[in-house]
């Protein structure tokens, strides 16, 4: 059974950083497009992040650019989101997502991880 399992998530102050990690288990992992999700209360699901399969083009949401990095480790089956510069409106809880096509909305994943939540005070 294919697995997403996020971890690094919690609570920092703003200006802080943190890396997130997505570890994939029973995936063909580079066969799936790679990403990462929000959600904030009241809010729907957004895209934060996506990388292609072989890691070769990335995408950001505008409210995230030039502070997030997404990249993948074939090695260990793990997807990174690099977060620098936080915000309090970055608190939200943040998903890994798995696509075997293009990544460009929540309705096409195919495998979910439980998510992680992340909790930036001003």
């Amino acid at each position: 059974q294919v697995q997403l399992v996020e971890s690094g998530g919690g609570l920092v102050q703003a200006g802080d950083s943190l890396r997130l990690s997505c570890a994939a288990s029973e995936l063909s992992f580079s066969r799936y497009s790679m990403g990462w999700f929000r959600q904030a209360p009241g809010k729907e699901r957004e895209i934060v992040a996506t990388i292609s399969r072989s890691g070769g083009s990335t995408s950001y949401a505008d409210s995230v650019k030039g502070r997030f990095t997404i990249s993948r480790d074939s090695a260990k089956n793990t997807v990174y989101l690099q977060m620098n510069s936080l915000k309090a409106e970055d608190t939200a809880v943040y998903y890994c997502a798995a696509q075997s096509f293009l990544m460009t909305s929540a309705r096409g994943v195919d495998y979910w991880g439980q998510g992680t939540q992340v909790t930036v005070s001003s």
